[in-house]
C-alpha cells in the first residue's frame, strides 16, 4: 500500500500487507502473515489473532491496537499507544510502546534501548525489561501481573497494586526507580542474591548485604519511599521477597514455662510451651527466631487486603478464650479441632473484626524449632512457619544464622491449613452466635445491601458504551457497529468471600459467568469461543468447566473479523450473576480508549 492509501477491515490468511510512508490501515486483523507498518505509516484499531501471524511496526505508529495470540512488533524507532495484550508476545525493539495492558497469557519483550511507556501488567501478564531498556512513567503491577528488570530501567516509576504482585529484579544491578504500593501478599523477588543479610530501612529505601551467585560480597539498595515506616521484610532463600506476613501485635501474651509473657519481649532461647494435639499435651519448644516490623494501613482497599488487624474480642471463642482481646494479622491461623483456619475466614463483624481504628502498628514473628500451636492471649494459635518469607531487617534478640530450607505447610506445618467451608462455615456460625453471650459493641457485617442486577454492557475499543437491545432470560442481545474486532464485557462484580462469607476462601473479583456467545452478521451466526479455551483472553477467570467462564467484571471478548461487513447482533447467555454488593469498586482492568 502506498503514500495515501488507506484500507480497512481486511484480514490477512498469509502473506504479507505492506503499509508504506504516508499510508494507513484501520480495524484490520493478522490471522496468519505480515501486516507491516513502515516509517510514516499509521494505523487504528488493528488486532494480531493468530499464532502464525505477526502485526509489524516498522517505524510508523499504530493507535488502539489488540494482541490475542502471535506476535506485536514495534521496532526501529516506532510508536505504538494503547495496546491491549491478552495473548501472544509484544516486542519492543529500540522503539516505544505507551499505554499497554498486559494480561492473561500474554507477555512483552523490551530490548535494544525500548522504552515502555505508562503501562499496566496484569492477571497473569509477563514484561521483561532488558538491561538496556527502561521504564517511563508510572509502571503498574497489579493482581497476578510480574515485571522483570535485569537492569537500572530508567527513571519510571513503579507502583505495586493487588495481592498477588510480583517484581523480580534479575543480576546484579539493582533498578533506581522508586517503589510504591506493595501490600500483603505483593513480593519482590532478588533472583540473584544468596544468604541475604539486611543492614537498614530509611525513609529512602532499604539497605541491606547479600551474596550473589558466584560468593561475591554485594550490597544493594531498593527505592522504597518510607520503608522504615511501611513493613518490609526481606526473604533469604537464594532469591528474596518482600512481604507483610502472619504476625501477633504488641501485647498478645505468649505462654512459656515462666507464665505468659508478652511477644515483643521474647528472646531466642526461651521456652515456649507448645500443644501436641496429636498426643494430647504439652510440649516445651525454643525460640529460634523473632522478628519485627511495622505497618500502615491502606485504606481504600477491601480490609483482608489494606492491612488492618483483626480483633478477636475477650470470650469470642470460648469462655476465658481469648481472656483478653487479641490482635492479629488477617492470616494468621487460629487452632480448632485439628486444623489451623486464617483469622480473616473468622471475621463475623461483631466479636471477630477488622480494627479500623489501627491504622499504623507493629507486629512479631515468633518461631520455634519446629512449626508449633502454641497459645497467645489464651488462644491456640500458631508459630511462624518460613514459607519463603521470613523478614531479616529487624531481628529481635540475639542474632543467629538463617535457615536455608524453605518449609511448606504441605509437609512442614504444625496442623493442617484447613480453608475448606465445610469446615469452616460451622465454626464460623457457632462463634458468630457467641456475639449475644459476649455482648459485641460492633454491627454485624452481615446484613451488607446486595444488588442483583449485573448492570450488564458491552465497551468498544474506542470507549463506546453499549447497552443490551433485549433480554430473554439469561440471553442478552447487543447490537455491534461495523468494524468491531473486539469488546469487554463490562458489569458489576464482588467477592464471594464477601457477599456469601469470609468462610468461602475465594476473594476474586466475580462478574458474570459467560456461556455460550453468537454473533449473527452478514445473515451469518458465528459461535464465538475465545472465553473458553485453555488459554482466555484477559479479564477471565481460569475454571473447570468447559461451557462457561466466569468475568472479573471487565473481560475482553475477541471478536476478529466477524463484523468486518457490517452491522451484528452479539448475544451472550448468561449463565450467572450477582447478587453483588452495592459498595463495590470498579472492575479490575484498567479502561482500554482510543487516542
Amino acid at each position: 500500500m502506498t503514500s495515501g492509501g488507506y484500507a480497512s477491515g481486511i484480514t490477512t490468511q498469509g502473506g504479507s500487507l505492506n503499509v508504506s510512508s504516508g499510508a494507513s490501515v484501520d480495524k484490520s486483523t493478522a490471522s496468519a502473515g505480515y501486516i507491516n507498518i513502515q516509517s510514516g505509516a499509521s494505523g487504528t484499531g488493528n488486532t494480531v489473532a493468530g499464532n502464525q501471524a505477526q502485526l509489524n511496526v516498522l517505524g510508523g505508529t499504530l493507535t488502539s491496537s489488540t494482541v490475542i495470540a502471535g506476535e506485536f512488533n514495534v521496532q526501529n524507532g516506532g510508536k505504538a499507544n494503547i495496546v491491549a495484550v491478552s495473548g501472544g508476545v509484544l516486542k519492543d525493539d529500540a522503539a516505544t510502546v505507551t499505554s499497554a495492558t498486559i494480561g492473561g497469557s500474554g507477555s512483552a519483550n523490551i530490548i535494544s534501548g525500548g522504552v515502555l511507556s505508562a503501562s499496566t501488567v496484569t492477571n497473569g501478564g509477563v514484561v521483561n525489561v532488558d538491561s538496556t531498556s527502561k521504564l517511563s512513567g508510572e509502571t503498574t503491577i497489579s493482581n497476578g501481573g510480574q515485571l522483570i528488570l535485569n537492569g537500572s530501567a530508567g527513571n519510571g516509576s513503579i507502583v505495586m497494586e493487588g495481592a498477588s504482585s510480583l517484581l523480580t529484579i534479575s543480576g546484579d544491578t539493582m533498578p533506581t526507580n522508586v517503589i510504591s504500593g506493595l501490600q500483603n501478599g505483593g513480593r519482590i523477588d532478588l533472583v540473584n542474591l544468596k544468604n541475604v543479610t539486611m543492614t537498614q530501612t530509611t525513609s529512602n529505601g532499604i539497605d541491606f548485604l547479600g551474596t550473589d551467585e558466584s560468593g561475591k560480597t554485594v550490597d544493594f539498595h531498593l527505592n522504597i519511599p518510607n520503608a522504615n515506616t511501611i513493613g518490609y521484610k526481606i526473604i533469604a532463600d537464594g532469591h528474596g521477597g518482600l512481604y507483610y506476613e502472619v504476625c501477633f501485635l504488641p501485647g498478645s501474651m505468649i505462654r512459656t514455662v515462666n507464665g505468659d509473657i508478652a511477644v515483643e519481649n521474647l528472646q531466642i532461647g526461651d521456652p515456649i510451651v507448645a500443644f501436641d494435639w496429636k498426643n494430647n499435651k504439652d510440649v516445651v519448644r525454643s525460640v529460634v527466631w523473632a522478628g519485627k516490623a511495622h505497618a500502615t494501613v491502606r485504606p481504600g482497599l477491601p480490609a483482608d487486603e489494606a492491612g488492618y488487624p483483626v480483633r478477636v474480642l475477650k470470650n469470642a471463642i470460648a469462655d476465658g478464650v481469648p481472656y483478653k482481646d487479641m490482635l492479629i494479622t488477617p492470616e494468621h491461623c487460629l487452632f480448632f479441632d485439628g486444623q489451623f483456619v486464617p483469622a480473616r475466614m473468622l471475621v463475623n463483624g461483631k466479636s471477630i473484626f477488622y480494627d479500623t481504628s489501627i491504622t499504623s502498628y507493629d507486629y512479631y514473628h515468633v518461631e520455634t524449632e519446629e512449626h508449633s500451636v502454641i497459645t497467645a492471649d489464651g488462644m491456640l494459635t500458631e508459630s511462624y512457619l518460613d514459607t519463603g518469607n521470613r523478614s531479616s531487617f529487624h531481628q529481635e534478640g540475639t542474632v543467629i544464622s538463617l535457615r536455608s530450607t524453605v518449609r511448606t505447610w504441605e509437609h512442614d506445618a504444625g496442623a493442617p491449613l484447613c480453608v475448606d467451608r465445610a469446615f469452616v462455615e460451622p465454626l464460623f456460625h457457632k462463634l458468630d452466635a457467641r456475639n449475644n453471650m459476649i455482648g459485641s459493641p460492633c454491627s454485624s457485617s452481615a446484613n451488607a445491601e446486595l444488588i442483583v442486577d449485573p448492570d450488564l454492557h458491552l465497551m468498544t475499543e474506542s470507549g463506546a458504551t453499549i447497552r443490551p437491545i433485549r433480554r430473554e432470560g439469561q440471553r442478552y442481545s447487543f447490537m455491534l457497529p461495523a468494524n468491531i474486532s473486539s469488546v469487554r464485557i463490562v458489569s458489576r462484580a464482588s467477592r464471594p468471600a464477601d457477599v456469601v462469607g469470609p468462610f468461602v476462601d475465594d476473594r476474586r473479583m466475580m462478574g458474570v459467568a459467560v456461556a455460550d456467545v453468537h454473533l449473527v452478521a452478514a445473515n451469518k451466526k458465528s459461535l464465538v469461543t475465545s472465553h473458553l479455551q485453555a488459554v482466555k483472553p484477559a479479564g477471565w477467570h481460569s475454571t473447570e468447566w468447559t461451557d462457561c467462564a466466569w468475568t472479573n467484571g471487565d473481560a475482553v471478548l475477541p471478536l476478529g473479523d466477524l463484523t468486518q461487513s457490517g452491522m451484528g447482533i452479539l448475544s451472550l447467555n448468561i449463565r450467572a450473576a450477582g447478587p453483588y454488593l452495592k459498595t463495590d469498586a470498579k472492575p479490575l482492568l484498567t479502561s482500554i480508549r482510543s487516542a
